[in-house]
């Protein structure tokens, strides 16, 4: 059974013939700027594991960019979808209501650790259209033109999130870009400028946002300040919650709403249900959370949650779309979220998460390449650098060990501004026989790419 099988590949050469043949149509007919590095074209997915055209199997660790925490082909979701099908596929919301709509937005309501009593919730289909709506509601909210980003942040490729995202590599030809979006520095704490103590490097971070009151927009124009609790495209970084407690009072202080971008850090990838969780475990809540990703275990739905009052602050039709809150996204959300707080997913995130953390650590010491390991949960980020002095950051390491592991039934995927940082984004579904053999795999594969270097 594919749910419970382990990486095998059958075929001499990858892509087999079959995926080859896929993957040259592929090119004949999509755009190559959309990219893959893959030799895999899937015929079928079950849990953690991937089988191709083939019968190539494939331990997946990318889960479609964490899309996949409950796995692949989860059997009560199928069946939660097909009983909205034999119903109805689509129920525009701006035009009828339906029922799972409000549900899933009563239930988010109620788990999101957004700040306030009265909460409500609204629905799109992407991360990018998250990101989007949230800073249209602030701006809405606060009647001010401008927000604050950071360095290393991906929030998206519609035009206004490639103006917000950091890396240029994503919006390249696409200007100009709207106005109003300033960056500051995230903390980066493994990259420290040289010689700064660590009881010295929030505070540096923070002067960053003073440097765009001072230097950019003053602190009474800016609506809001955006942060993902854990950069993703960023290179899997935690925001450290001394700084999260800094920024929440600098907001408070200036009338700003926080934004926490939860589109990859949410539905239990953390060890929480959202990692802003952690935050309200600190004292410190959201204004707005916008999330996405594994909302649906793979439909295509997002969702923006906030308290009452911000919510009723947009303009009638300023939010709102054809496809928001698509009947059969909502209800594969509604049994998603039913099945992630019943088996207890979160605590899966730690467990594999811990086993993933510990095994890095163990290969640290042994490999001058690991500069640092870091994470919250399942969510964890490995750095390959020259060497652990230097820190100068490998990336033709980093992609020949992403192919290594291809060849041998391992798929992970890369990340960082400078394209060094393995990402771990599994399924939390995974047995512990298929953590233990992708751990093997992967280590196998870094020797090997080391030994070539």
């Amino acid at each position: 059974m594919l749910r419970t099988d382990l990486p095998k590949i059958i075929t001499e050469t990858l892509p087999g013939p079959k995926a080859k043949a896929l993957i040259d149509r592929r090119k004949a007919a999509t755009p190559t700027a959309i990219g893959c590095v893959y030799p895999v074209a899937i015929a079928r997915g079950e849990g953690a594991m991937i089988e191709d055209v083939d019968g190539n199997k494939f331990l997946d660790w990318i889960g479609g960019v964490g899309v996949l925490n409950i796995g692949y082909s989860q059997p009560e979701v199928v069946e939660a979808v097909k009983e909205q099908a034999d119903k109805y596929f689509h129920g525009m919301f701006n035009i009828v209501t339906h029922e799972g709509y409000v549900a899933l937005a009563e239930k988010l309501s109620q788990i999101a650790p957004v700040k306030g009593d009265k909460k409500k919730a609204f629905f799109a289909n992407s991360g990018a259209e998250a990101d989007e709506n949230a800073v249209k509601v602030a701006k809405a909210f606060t009647k001010r033109n401008h927000i604050i980003v950071f360095s290393g942040a991906f929030h998206g490729r519609t035009l206004l999130t490639m103006s917000m995202t950091s890396k240029k590599a994503y919006a390249i030809g696409m200007g100009p870009f709207p106005d109003g979006v300033y960056r500051a520095q995230f903390p980066y704490y493994y990259r420290n400028p040289e010689g700064m103590p660590q009881e010295k490097a929030c505070d540096y971070y923070l002067s960053s946002i003073q440097a765009v009151f001072e230097q950019c927009a003053p602190a009474d124009t800016i609506a809001a300040i955006v942060v993902e609790p854990l950069q993703g495209e960023g290179g899997f970084i935690p925001a450290p919650i001394e700084w999260v407690k800094a920024v929440r009072k600098i907001c408070d202080d200036n009338g700003i709403l926080l934004v926490a971008d939860e589109v990859q850090s949410g539905f239990c990838r953390t060890g929480r249900m959202f990692a802003t969780d952690y935050w309200k475990e600190a004292g410190v809540q959201p204004d707005i959370i916008a999330t996405a990703k594994s909302i649906a275990a793979g439909v295509p739905l997002s969702a923006i949650i906030a308290r009452e009052e911000i919510m009723e602050a947009p303009a009638k039709g300023t939010i709102g779309g054809t496809f928001c809150g698509n009947a059969l996204a909502c209800a594969a959300a509604l049994k998603t979220i039913e099945i992630m707080e019943r088996d207890h997913l979160a605590d899966r995130s730690l467990e594999i998460g811990k086993k993933v953390t510990d095994r890095y650590h163990e290969w640290q010491k042994k490999y001058r390449c690991i500069g640092d390991v870091r994470g919250l949960g399942g969510m964890i980020g490995l750095e390959l650098v020259k060497d652990q002095e230097g820190k100068e950051p490998d990336a033709p390491l980093t992609a020949a060990l992403i192919q290594e592991c291809a060849k041998n039934g391992l798929l992970v995927e890369n990340a960082g501004t400078y394209g060094n940082v393995v990402r771990f984004l599994g399924p939390l579904v995974m047995t512990d026989e298929q953590l233990e053999a992708g751990l093997e795999i992967m280590e196998k594969a870094l020797v090997k790419c080391m030994e070539e270097e």
